[in-house]
C-alpha cells in the first residue's frame, strides 16, 4: 500500500455538515462512511484501490489517500479532483449569491444559508451511472441498487470498503447480472451501454473536459436524456451553468418558492429558470435545500 496526505484549505463559511451528510446517504456505509467530522470513501482510480480519508477542520481538510498499488501520474490526477468533487470546492457560490444579492425569490434563501455548495461524486463515471441510477425512482430504492451495483462491480479496498468500480469493471457486467438484482431492463442496458462505450474509448468522461462537448456526447447515447445529462454534468463536470427544469423536485420548489397552485410544467420551469444563467446550477443547489426549509 501507498499513502500520502494533503492539507487543502477550506473556503469561509464553509458547511461541513453539508459533506458529511451527502456522504453519508447509505446508512449501510458500504462505500463510505462517515463520522463526527470526517468521512471515509473509496474508489477505483486506473484499476488500483483507493480510499480517501478526510478529516474537516474549521480552515483545512486533512485528507490521507491509502492506495492498494502504485498511482501512475494520471491516477493521481484523478485522486486530486476526486478530492475536490468529494469536499464540495469545484463550484464557487459567491458568484451566484452577488447575482441574486437583492433578487426576490432567491436573495431570501441565500441569506439564511450563506455558503451552500454543491457536493460532486468522485469520478465524471460515478457520477454518470448514479444518474441513470437514480431515473424515475424514490432515494431509497437507487441507494439500494447503487449499493448492489457497487458489489457486483466493485472491489475491495484493503481498508475493507468497496470501491466505486470505473468503466471498465461494469463493461465486464452481463444483463442479466443486473436485471436479477431489480434493475430494471432499459436501466441495466444503458448502464452497460455506457460502461461499455467508456471502456472501449469511445466515450470520454474527462473531468477537464468542454460541458457543452461532454453534454451533446452523452445526449447521444442511447437511454441517456436531458436530465441525465445536466445531472452528470452538475455532479460529475462541476459545471456551474446546468438547468434542471426536468427535476420533479426542483419544479415543486420553484412552485412552492412563486406561490404558484401547483408546480410549473418542463418547459416553464426552464423559462423560469434561463433568467439565472449562467448560475443555474446553485440555482438548483437552493431550490432543493429549501424544500427542507418552511415556506415562505
Amino acid at each position: 500500500m501507498t499513502a500520502h496526505t494533503l492539507i487543502l484549505p477550506l473556503p469561509a463559511q464553509y458547511r461541513i455538515e453539508d459533506v458529511l451528510a451527502f456522504h453519508a446517504r447509505d446508512a449501510e456505509g458500504l462505500a463510505e462512511q462517515v463520522g463526527a467530522d470526517n468521512v471515509r470513501k473509496a474508489v477505483l482510480l486506473d484499476g488500483v484501490p483507493v480510499l480517501f480519508d478526510v478529516r474537516l477542520g474549521a480552515a483545512a481538510a486533512a485528507c490521507r489517500i491509502e492506495a492498494d498499488g502504485a498511482l501512475g501520474e494520471g491516477a493521481q490526477v484523478l485522486a486530486r479532483d476526486a478530492l475536490r468533487n468529494i469536499l464540495a470546492l469545484r463550484i464557487d457560490p459567491a458568484p451566484f449569491a452577488d447575482v441574486v444579492r437583492d433578487d426576490a425569490a432567491f436573495g431570501p434563501l441565500v441569506r439564511r444559508q450563506p455558503g451552500l455548495r454543491i457536493v460532486q461524486s468522485a469520478t465524471v463515471f460515478e457520477a454518470l451511472t448514479w444518474a441513470i441510477i437514480g431515473q424515475q425512482i424514490n432515494l431509497p430504492f437507487a441507494i439500494s441498487l447503487r449499493r448492489t451495483f457497487i458489489e457486483q462491480a466493485g472491489r475491495r479496498h484493503s481498508s475493507g470498503l468497496w470501491c466505486y468500480p470505473e468503466a471498465a469493471d461494469v463493461a465486464r457486467l452481463d444483463l442479466e447480472t443486473l436485471t436479477s438484482r431489480k434493475f430494471s431492463r432499459a436501466k441495466a442496458e444503458t448502464l452497460l451501454r455506457v460502461a461499455r462505450l467508456a471502456a472501449e474509448g469511445e466515450l470520454v468522461l474527462r473531468q477537464d473536459d468542454a460541458p457543452e462537448r461532454a453534454g451533446a456526447a452523452l445526449l447521444a447515447i442511447k437511454g441517456i436524456g436531458p436530465w441525465t445529462v445536466n445531472y452528470t454534468l452538475l455532479r460529475g463536470y462541476g459545471y456551474a451553468d446546468c438547468s434542471l427544469h426536468g427535476d420533479v423536485a426542483v419544479r415543486s420548489a420553484i412552485g412552492r418558492l412563486t406561490g404558484a397552485a401547483t408546480k410549473p410544467d418542463i418547459a416553464q420551469a426552464e423559462a423560469w429558470l434561463a433568467a439565472y444563467r449562467p448560475h443555474r446550477t446553485m440555482a438548483a443547489a437552493y431550490l432543493w435545500a429549501s424544500l427542507s426549509q418552511p415556506a415562505g
